[in-house]
């Protein structure tokens, strides 16, 4: 049962972010937007964009696993063994929006997997 809340967590933190990161690159919030007079017609802009609704269904979805992981799980273990996702989002940020990964990030993704793997133990 753990494993599966985990396999939540990863899955829809990825989905997420991923949704997130592209919408937010296709159409960014401009600087003059964050102005506190400006918040309403900010936020009703960013609830018609489908990709950015949906990412927030997911970090819900995300968020309520880990609850229930949290129930089931101790946090040393719940933590870290969530920091797949960074491993994942690292591989599919070059495959599939393109972006440019250093050795080093590559490095720290490895460096998290060894660490998620080690808890798996």
């Amino acid at each position: 049962m753990k494993w599966a809340m985990v396999a939540v967590i990863v899955g829809s933190t990825v989905l997420a972010d991923l949704l997130q990161s592209h919408e937010m690159k296709r159409r960014a919030v401009k600087l003059q937007d964050l102005r506190p007079d400006s918040w309403g017609r900010v936020l009703v802009s960013l609830a018609r964009r489908g990709p950015l609704v949906i990412a927030v269904f997911f970090m819900a979805i995300s968020f309520f696993a880990f609850m229930k992981l949290l129930s089931i799980a101790d946090l040393s273990f719940a933590v870290p063994v969530t920091a797949a996702s960074v491993v994942i989002e690292t591989l599919l940020a070059k495959l599939l929006l393109r972006e440019k990964v250093s050795a080093m990030r590559w490095a720290g993704a490895c460096f998290v997997a060894c660490g998620v793997a080690l808890l798996a133990v």
